[in-house]
């Protein structure tokens, strides 16, 4: 499992392609938990980039943090809105830790002020889940077929085209 950082070095492709995606549609993303009868839940989700790792963070006394605590496995996916994926599209999977580091905390909540205006300085996080990535894939309409790029720990990305 690697951090967001190792991981744009070793799939500069998909990552490429999450961060364009994830911008796009202003860091929106959808999280795939496991409830606990196993059945999956997509949740809405803003991830963030801080200090070179991928960052879970939201609302406190979601479900879907509940999920997490319980079944730390996690597939977050880009939002798509365009069927023809001209844009691409991408998914992450992993592992999500809660970090329970309070001078942490505040440095992400120093960072998102200034990145976004939101301020949650005074009020701080009950919980910021750092992830750990198991595997990604991308997708991308090139010249009429789709490349689909996969990517392992200890494996470079590789391309499959579809026609």
């Amino acid at each position: 499992m690697v951090g967001w950082d190792e991981f744009a070095n070793c799939a500069p492709r998909i990552a490429a392609v999450f961060t364009r995606r994830h911008a796009a549609t202003g860091n929106l993303c959808m999280l795939a938990t496991l409830r606990s009868d196993g059945y999956p839940r997509i949740s809405p989700m803003e991830p963030r980039v801080f200090e070179g790792r991928l960052w879970l963070v939201g609302m406190p006394g979601t479900m879907k943090f509940r999920d997490l605590d319980r079944d730390p496995r996690f597939c977050l996916h880009t939002a798509t809105v365009d069927t023809q994926v001209t844009d691409g599209d991408a998914k992450l999977w992993g592992m999500a830790r809660d970090v329970q580091d309070k001078a942490l905390h505040q440095r992400f909540t120093e960072a998102l002020f200034a990145d976004t205006g939101f301020d949650l300085r005074a009020e701080g996080l009950d919980h910021l889940y750092d992830t750990e990535l198991t595997g990604a894939s991308a997708v991308e309409y090139a010249e009429g077929h789709l490349d689909i790029t996969v990517w392992k720990p200890g494996t470079p990305e590789r391309v499959i085209q579809k026609h």
